[in-house]
């Protein structure tokens, strides 16, 4: 776990969160990443916790708390939608535009389907920006994946449960190993192209904000770079080569450290 810290100072941790897991564990049990936050007190008394949430499926940057004080600043944060957040997706065709808005209120599908929602336009309010970056026509075929296909940068303006996963759907482009509202798929299909791929939080008026950026996932890299995404390279290293190539938390890391303001 501790290889996957992307940021560290006194007040939050920026982890970097496969996908696949849990961030803590449902009504049925389970394990769950808040098994392993022990392993990440790094001298303090108590374990960091959650600042916010990521879907199972969802990869990339996932903030703690290192105390209460710090989890109380950062939920005002988050309820008043100062931490800006970026996700990348792949999803299956694309808009036709390259950039724009979509406003989709949100509701629960139903009491059986736990936290699958849809849009309802008696629901909640819930607003995503959206900007191509890339796209691609595949000439190989694969199970569950479209052959045109886009990489999007997703900003979340709403912090909805399944909002960019609904909101793409609703433009008829839906992310990429998306089984509950895409086209994928429940089994052998391949992995959810949803990355929370950067992450600014405003911790003091007086200092810069942290920004973090996690790692592209392997999951996602072979579609992304066929959408025209070249892989990070990391800055130079005097008087040795670069990590780059076996440590992939390297260039995360040093975007981290570079705008570090206190340990």
């Amino acid at each position: 776990m501790e290889r996957r810290v992307l940021y560290r100072d006194g007040l939050i941790l920026v982890i970097d969160k496969p996908a696949g897991f849990a961030v803590h564990r449902g009504p049925k049990g389970g394990s769950s990443l808040e098994d392993h936050f022990d392993a990440l007190r790094f001298g303090l008394p108590r374990a960091p916790a959650l600042a916010h949430r990521l879907d199972r499926d969802t990869s990339g940057c996932l903030v703690l708390g290192r105390h209460r004080k710090a989890l109380a600043h950062l939920g005002l944060l988050f309820k008043h939608g100062r931490i800006g957040k970026t996700y990348w997706a792949v999803v299956e065709g694309g808009p036709s535009a390259d950039e724009g808005r979509i406003d989709l209120p949100l509701g629960r599908l139903d009491a059986t389907r736990g936290w699958w929602m849809k849009p309802d336009p008696k629901g909640l309010p819930a607003a995503t920006a959206w900007r191509v970056l890339g796209r691609c026509h595949r000439t190989v075929k694969e199970r569950g994946v479209a052959d045109k296909l886009a990489w999007l940068a997703l900003t979340p303006l709403t912090g909805r449960t399944h909002q960019l996963r609904v909101h793409c759907a609703a433009m008829g482009c839906p992310i990429v190993g998306d089984a509950i509202y895409g086209t994928a798929p429940r089994s052998g299909g391949p992995a959810l192209h949803l990355h929370a791929r950067e992450v600014v939080v405003p911790l003091s008026r007086n200092r810069e904000p942290v920004r973090v950026v996690a790692p592209v996932p392997e999951h996602m890299r072979e579609r992304l770079a066929a959408c025209g995404w070249v892989e990070d390279a990391g800055p130079p290293l005097t008087g040795a080569p670069s990590p780059q190539g076996t440590d992939p938390y390297f260039h995360a890391r040093s975007q981290a450290t570079s705008i570090k303001i206190h340990r």
